[in-house]
């Protein structure tokens, strides 16, 4: 395993970070493009590793699309072999084969899909063998697993012969991903209607268009985590827009909360250090990505934090909640489920001259630990991990001066 060392640096000067394309925006419009035979002007894509299997796997269209551990692409595919009569095998790694496919699954099979498991129930691998017929047009279909489910259906539903309604039940998670879909979707000339927990997509077809690709807002957030922890400093991202589609823009409002004032101009955003406002809670059911960034901004800054909204995370690249329980202990701070599903965030009560961080094979974990490069010394197992969203990662720590 190759691990990567950062030095202790509790201060910088004026930096400018070139912030990865999102890959969110970019899988999406990916499969757009696909729908309408790729006569589209995408660009900017990003050069995370699900996008770029993303590509592969759609340019090649081989009989076998092995998703790596892609969890959006493996979604998003799914759908788009299965309603688009493809027979595909569909497959990825071993911790992706445990990720639960069921839900997605038997809505495509309601539709009319024909889908065998190749495997255990429920989880990839999986053939997608034909759809000749659509059964119905209207699915309800959980709101509170997994919003990729809902926007692998949606992007393929304005081609169905039928239309699709969705009638999402339960609590509704990652609402502003769904938002992102249907608003990339009308981008390239598809309406919709969307009202409380009723999405409707009439048959129709999408229109060819030229799009750029935003700046990755995810991606963004681990900078402003460090801006956050450090002594002082000033940063520049460049390439956000204040009227972002992204979930993950949320991050300017928690952020402001916990020492980081932002100012948008056209070319990105301006972050510098402001006084921390008293104590938090934090709701991450639609921006579950930002909630390790946030933990260890936390338990650093010694903000004392309630979390709700975490359901999400026990099905991601790993168990996230568990992972952060034990990689935060390693600096004496805690995540402690106090009720079922509201989590303490308890901060750092002494940290040692190295700590060593597990990553689980998550790139979210290797990347909101990074911030800790402020306090001391810190070694971070598997760097390549981050090839999954942020290639260039260590790269831009290296314009810092962690690295």
């Amino acid at each position: 395993m190759n691990n990567i060392t950062l030095a202790p640096k509790p201060s910088f000067g004026e930096v400018t970070i070139p912030l990865p394309s999102s890959k969110s925006e970019s899988n999406r419009v990916l499969i757009i493009d696909a729908l309408t035979e790729g006569e589209n002007d995408i660009s900017n894509l990003a050069e995370a590793r699900d996008t770029q299997t993303m590509i592969r796997l759609l340019r090649e269209d081989p009989e076998i699309l092995d998703v790596l551990d892609a969890g959006t692409t493996m979604r998003f595919l799914t759908a788009y072999a299965a309603l688009s009569n493809r027979k595909k095998t569909l497959t990825g790694t071993p911790r992706m084969c445990e990720r639960p496919i069921g839900i997605l699954v038997d809505a495509l099979r309601s539709i009319g899909a024909k889908i065998n498991y190749k495997g255990k129930e429920g989880y990839p691998p999986m053939e997608t063998q034909g759809f000749s017929e659509q059964l119905t047009d209207h699915v309800k279909i959980r709101g509170d697993v997994s919003s990729q489910y809902i926007s692998a259906l949606l992007m393929n539903a304005p081609l169905l012969p039928k239309g699709l309604t969705l009638e999402l039940t339960g609590k509704i998670g990652s609402r502003t991903y769904i938002e992102m879909t249907l608003e990339l979707m009308k981008q390239f000339g598809i309406q919709y209607t969307f009202q409380d927990n009723i999405i409707n997509v009439p048959h129709q077809s999408y229109k060819n268009t030229a799009f750029a690709v935003e700046s990755d807002w995810s991606g963004a957030s681990y900078w402003f985590s460090l801006l956050a922890c450090a002594e002082k400093g000033s940063l520049f991202l460049k390439g956000l827009k204040k009227d972002s589609l992204q979930g993950d823009s949320k991050v300017v409002d928690i952020m402001d909360k916990l020492g980081v004032q932002s100012e948008f101009t056209n070319k990105g955003i301006q972050l510098t250090k402001k006084p921390v406002t008293g104590l938090q809670e934090f709701d991450f059911t639609h921006c579950p990505d930002l909630a390790q960034t946030v933990a260890v901004t936390c338990a650093l800054i010694g903000q004392k934090s309630k979390f709700t909204g975490l359901e999400s995370l026990r099905i991601k690249e790993t168990d996230r909640i568990y992972a952060l329980q034990q990689e935060l202990a390693k600096f004496n701070a805690q995540l402690v489920e106090e009720e079922n599903e509201v989590f303490t965030l308890i901060p750092s009560t002494g940290i040692p001259e190295t700590v060593t961080i597990h990553t689980y094979d998550d790139h979210r974990m290797a990347m909101a630990f990074m911030p800790l490069a402020t306090k001391t010394k810190v070694i971070i197992e598997d760097k390549e991990v981050v090839n999954k969203s942020y290639p260039s990662f260590w790269k831009h720590c290296e314009l810092v001066g962690i690295l």
